[in-house]
């Protein structure tokens, strides 16, 4: 498998860490606006995308719901409490890996795009 789509599957895998963070985060108690939490399945719904879009700039979906949650991170007015442990150590633990899940999706996005828009090296 080449570079880039080695880091593609990363975003990919960021995204669908993030969603699994938001499911530890309802598992511990936290309060979402509908039964199903939306950022999960936002975040699935671009992992699916970014996994089995054609083109070169998918990657570039996983940036932009990476970026997303995290600054409901950081508008939240409980973001930091969950993360501090505040509501509980499964709430935290769920917040540490959503967090993780789509910052890494950020990143490896970002590189797979670099790597898509790369130009091309020949042989020798």
């Amino acid at each position: 498998m080449e570079r880039r789509q080695r880091l593609r599957v990363a975003t990919v895998a960021g995204l669908l860490v993030g969603a699994a963070g938001i499911g530890m985060l309802w598992a511990g108690g936290v309060e979402f606006p509908v039964a199903i939490p939306p950022g999960i399945v936002i975040l699935l719904v671009g992992a699916a995308f970014v996994a089995l879009a054609p083109w070169r700039w998918a990657p570039a979906i996983g940036i932009l719901l990476g970026a997303f949650i995290t600054v409901g991170f950081l508008v939240s007015p409980n973001g930091i409490d969950n993360l501090t442990g505040q509501s509980g150590a499964v709430v935290a633990v769920g917040q540490a890996v959503q967090l993780v899940g789509v910052i890494g999706a950020m990143v490896a996005g970002v590189l797979a795009l670099r790597a898509g828009y790369a130009p091309a090296r020949l042989p020798g």
